[in-house]
């Protein structure tokens, strides 16, 4: 916590009307001083340094927020964590001075060189906040509580399971339709549902962020509309049973029910364009509507004839095949069009495999592909995969004589990995 002149901090918060709880900030912080609840997250005044390393990965930039206080009334977590908007700038003790912005603090300030090393053991340092430099424009916030508009209307014009019925992890394939709002979209990216109703206190809900699952031209090619994929949260991560507000909400909706969305979010998880591009997609569970979306854009311009593309593989983990979205479909892409690779952890009567065995099974390709400027890794799935897929690569690049080091520097500095785990 820097401290300015007469005894103020320029204290760093986080606008509870635009955050969508996505956790980015959260998983990127290398001190630790962000931290949430069941509906805030906050910043913890007495351990931020102004790194400003959870500030560009923010999708809705609602991260950006500084407010000079004097150090002695600095917010307490408990006092954030019981906003719905952000208080007004303090304007008291005598002091009229603008408000600081935060990179001033940095020059010359032992807090970033703190951070520096901090950052060192913090996988998030690999993953790249660019896209990729053939990427299509991304628009961004086009809808929300900060814009022109506060959210748009969509219509549900389908909703099926795409996990075995009868089993667990009931995971739902969702098309909504915009109608004759423009909702323009690209793959990667994500969008806030607002479930209706209010909390046990009373507040309206807060939107929750899922990625979008079809290609920029829809999920039927031609129409204003965008698919999802969601799992029915039935517990939480203690295995206390719980019904996500959100998730239940979506998987129950009905064709020609109607959902409040904002958004869409992102602008560097996107796909590479330019023609022998190869695309490494890393996933598990619902972390898979991204790569989805890349390989259905990737299958469409395929069959058109219009590009010409590299290589498509992917290693998608799950606990079983029955619990595992897109399946049946996943089988039937040719094979000379995507090279899949699954990973089954619960699998009856066989060793528990992740998605960074998978990758270890296939690591002189990888290493090909690793050795290749226009190959793009994207991992989307659980925390707890990211670091079994980073250490994956590390050993894949060592034993293949490529320096780790110069690799990593140039997948983060040129776009060609991005890490998007919850």
């Amino acid at each position: 916590m820097d401290t300015l002149a007469s005894g103020f901090i320029n204290q760093h918060l986080i606008d509870p009307e635009i955050c969508i709880r996505c956790n980015t900030c959260e998983a990127t912080c290398p001190v630790a001083a962000i931290t949430h609840d069941s509906r805030n997250y906050v910043v913890d005044a007495a351990k931020c340094n102004f790194c400003m390393a959870c500030v560009p990965p923010c999708p809705t930039g609602s991260i950006d927020n500084w407010h000079k206080m004097p150090q002695a009334k600095a917010y307490t977590i408990e006092a954030q964590l019981s906003w719905d908007t952000l208080p007004e700038e303090f304007n008291g003790d005598g002091s009229d001075e603008p408000t600081t912005s935060a990179p001033d603090l940095l020059t010359n300030s032992p807090a970033s060189v703190q951070t520096s090393a901090a950052v060192s053991t913090n996988n998030v340092q690999f993953g790249s906040l660019l896209p990729p430099w053939s990427a299509a424009h991304a628009y961004t916030n086009l809808y929300g509580p900060k814009a022109k508009q506060k959210s748009i209307k969509a219509t549900v014009t389908g909703n099926v399971r795409v996990t075995e019925v009868g089993k667990d992890y009931d995971t739902h394939h969702i098309v909504l339709d915009f109608g004759s709002m423009p909702f323009p979209t690209l793959e990667g990216q994500s969008i806030g549902i607002i479930p209706p109703g209010t909390d046990e206190k009373g507040r309206p809900h807060f939107a929750r962020q899922y990625s979008i699952a079809s290609a920029r031209n829809g999920e039927r090619p031609g129409y204003n509309n965008i698919s999802l994929t969601i799992k029915r949260v039935l517990e939480d991560h203690e295995g206390k049973p719980v019904r996500g507000v959100a998730s239940n909400f979506m998987c129950d909706l009905k064709v020609g029910d109607t959902v409040e969305v904002i958004g869409p979010f992102g602008s560097s998880f996107l796909m590479p364009n330019h023609p022998k591009s190869n695309i490494v997609m890393i996933c598990t569970g619902t972390g898979s509507a991204p790569m989805r979306a890349m390989t259905e854009w990737r299958r469409r311009l395929r069959n058109s004839g219009k590009f010409e593309g590299g290589k498509l593989l992917l290693f998608f983990g799950a606990r079983t095949k029955e619990e595992l979205p897109y399946f049946g479909p996943l089988q039937s892409l040719p094979k000379d069009f995507i090279d899949t690779n699954f990973a089954f952890s619960r699998a009856a009567n066989q060793p528990k495999k992740y998605v960074q065995d998978a990758m270890r099974e296939r690591a002189s390709d990888l290493a090909t592909l690793l050795k290749n400027p226009n190959t793009y890794f994207y991992v989307c799935g659980l925390k707890s995969m990211e670091e079994g897929v980073i250490l994956a690569l590390k050993d894949i690049a060592h034993d293949a004589n490529i320096s780790w080091d110069d690799l990593a520097e140039s997948l983060k500095s040129e776009g060609r990995l991005h890490l998007e785990t919850y």
